[in-house]
């Protein structure tokens, strides 16, 4: 069993303290059930890979020698990474032993074990006006050396999205802290996410974590609900409620939170949003959806996330999140533009004076209205205001103010559509993927800086850096000079003081290289002449490797599904009895880091070549495929590649007095002789 300890990666690179914060130990296991105990040490939460359509169950050992229950893994909660099923990340408590056994087809299983030791200091909250209490990151120590570049930002948060961690209940107070960070280190590294997913976590005692890094009061982009992540914040209620309720104090809190979240944003927790999907199973691309303001996993995934308890209990979350911190201004809209009249529209939770002002860009106030009642609407004739850039607010006694500018700002700097292609690069040497083709598209002139990052964040290449014009932007990269293993293209502009990124993950692996078959085309009918044909391929690393035949996409044959150890591989092939046709000759080899596959196209020919002497002057003839003409004029033979069926000239000078050819195609099939003399 090959294993690959991702803890002796980290101890180095985070000696000392670092380690206090926990670590990871990835395990690449046998796809069957294992009857034997695994001790990788001390552990608090685990979680599961795999590939295939089975299930993966597993049970823990306690630090008293009690085995737990057997438990499930569920991925129903997290997309599938390039065929790789990832489970949710399961808190056992302090453990030192662990069994598996998997239910199914099951063709690969890699468990990541997570020590997240509860730390001696106190967690540290932050006491912001209107909001529950909130544990900071410093308060839960999460480890920000791990996190991947900056924050994303959408324009807003327009609705929230409540999850289960779909982890144990059973846990205590001051482990909560310990929780949070083992989740942060499975989701980055794990499932190689930028940060820990979810914006907020609220655990059933009501402690309330800051989750994804970036600002509790910014529209922070997380990970935790594919296609809707931006303009959304995701709130884990830490455990499992499918079959079990939320305690009293998680169900407080998560009013309370969402309540604060939502009066930032200016959203009536009662209302209806209509958002657009970036693409996932359940909606396109594109796809409008309208949701509840306070929405469930599932509403936008197939998933039961957040339980079926919890879920039930949104409705009823919602009527108290709306009672909660009341007056609120909710859906503050401006239309127009300077040079016309632009107007002010908002809803307040109660009838109330509100007063709208605008101010230029020293602050100097440059119009006003009043008003009373439960809606704002005023309208400011900006007709002869200059061009320039001012800001606004919406006011009412004792609500959150609404703010916002109208104006020229300058366009935003952005990077968009960042494409690496492949995204496995195999710098091998043989002409298959050796290089990546980069291409993404800037808004405007910016200095670009393109690096790749390692698994620990650490930069091992600079790709590009240097001015770039606005417009759509190529390049390619030969990363002969950097291991085997997964990365991250980080890709930079910087125009004066504003900095946009984006990123790309992709995979280096030279394991399989030049894959090809020593005959394109054969005729196993035993006459001799190219009866088989030799698969070749080389390794460069130890690998499971399958050599599988396909016709129209089918799988037709496995000839090879074994272990080989690295260097030149030979499989010779003799048709297998198969039909006439052509095939694909598929090789995939598996090592610690993923799959990587090369083809070749081989064609089963016995039916030999047709030929045909149409005259002696000029000499011409017809073949019926492409191949090599043997031919003899008044008894000089010579070959000639023939590229093409069809009629054929011969040139000769002089006088034609015989001819005698015959043609053999490419699997070496020969036709009949044919000659003519006059």
């Amino acid at each position: 069993m090959r294993k690959l300890l991702v803890a002796a990666i980290l101890a180095l690179a985070f000696p000392g303290s670092s380690l206090a914060s926990g670590f990871v130990q990835q395990r690449d296991l046998q796809p069957q059930a294992a009857q034997r105990v695994l001790s990788p040490g001390r552990f608090h939460l685990v979680g599961i890979h795999w590939r295939g359509p089975g299930r993966v169950e597993f049970r823990t050992r306690d630090l008293a020698g009690r085995w737990s229950p057997w438990r499930e893994s569920s991925d129903e909660d997290t997309p599938p990474d390039h065929g790789w099923r990832i489970g949710e990340p399961v808190w056992v408590g302090a453990s030192a032993a662990f069994r598996y056994r998997t239910l199914g087809t099951v063709t690969r299983v890699r468990a990541y074990f997570i020590r997240s030791p509860q730390l001696a200091s106190p967690v540290k909250r932050a006491q912001i006006a209107g909001a529950p209490p909130i544990i900071t990151r410093a308060g839960w120590h999460a480890d920000e050396s791990i996190r991947r570049g900056a924050p994303f930002y959408a324009d807003g948060v327009h609705l929230v999205f409540v999850h289960h961690t779909v982890s144990s209940n059973s846990y205590t107070k001051a482990q909560s802290a310990s929780i949070v960070r083992g989740i942060e280190l499975y989701h980055v590294k794990s499932n190689g996410w930028n940060d820990i997913g979810y914006n907020f976590l609220v655990d059933k005692y009501g402690q309330v974590f800051e989750g994804r890094y970036g600002g509790v009061t910014k529209p922070v982009v997380g990970a935790h609900a594919m296609g809707f992540n931006t303009g959304s914040a995701g709130i884990a209620v830490i455990g499992d409620y499918g079959s079990t309720s939320i305690t009293p104090a998680a169900r407080a809190a998560l009013i309370s939170l969402i309540a604060w979240r939502l009066d930032l944003a200016h959203v009536d927790p009662l209302s209806k949003v209509v958002r657009v999907s970036a693409g996932n199973p359940k909606y396109p691309a594109g796809r409008a959806v309208t949701l509840n303001a306070i929405s469930g996993h599932r509403d936008v995934y197939p998933t039961s996330c957040p339980g079926a308890r919890l879920y039930a209990l949104l409705p009823s979350i919602r009527a108290a999140v709306a009672k909660t911190g009341l007056p609120k201004l909710y859906s503050p809209v401006v239309t127009g533009t300077l040079g016309g009249p632009i107007r002010f529209a908002a809803r307040l939770s109660a009838s109330a004076t509100w007063t709208v002002t605008v101010r230029d860009a020293a602050g100097a106030t440059v119009a006003t209205g009043t008003g009373a009642g439960a809606r704002v609407d005023w309208t400011w004739d900006a007709s002869t205001a200059p061009t320039a850039r001012y800001t606004w607010a919406i006011t009412a006694p004792q609500t959150r103010p609404a703010t916002g500018a109208i104006g020229n700002a300058p366009a935003p700097l952005s990077l968009q559509k960042l494409r690496m292609v492949p995204s496995v690069v195999t710098p091998n040497g043989d002409g298959r993927g050796d290089e990546a083709k980069i291409e993404y598209r800037l808004s405007a002139v910016a200095r670009v800086t393109a690096t790749v990052q390692d698994v620990l964040g650490n930069t091992v290449a600079t790709v590009f850096d240097g001015a770039r014009k606005a417009g759509t932007q190529k390049l390619t990269w030969d990363p002969a000079a950097v291991n085997d293993g997964w990365y991250r293209l980080l890709v930079v502009a910087t125009a004066g003081s504003k900095q946009v990124q984006t990123s790309r993950r992709f995979w280096i692996d030279r394991t399989l290289a030049a894959t090809t078959a020593s005959a394109p085309g054969f005729s196993p009918n035993g006459d001799g002449r190219q009866d088989d044909t030799t698969i070749g391929f080389q390794l460069q690393n130890p690998a499971h490797v399958e050599v599988r035949l396909l016709r129209r996409s089918v799988l037709v044959a496995t000839l090879l599904d074994q272990d080989l150890q690295a260097g030149p591989q030979r499989l010779k092939w003799d048709g297998g009895g198969l039909p006439d046709g052509r095939y694909v000759v598929s090789v995939t080899a598996a090592d610690s880091l993923l799959e990587v596959t090369q083809r070749v196209l081989v064609q089963i020919d016995r039916a030999p070549p047709t030929l045909r002497l149409l005259s002696l002057v000029p000499i011409t003839l017809r073949v019926s495929e492409p191949g090599t003409l043997v031919i003899a004029v008044n008894g000089r033979w010579r070959k000639l590649a023939v590229k093409r069926a069809g009629r054929l000239k011969i040139g000769y000078r002089g006088a034609v007095r015989g001819v005698t050819a015959y043609v053999i195609d490419r699997a070496g099939n020969r036709s009949r002789t044919v000659s003519a003399r006059r």
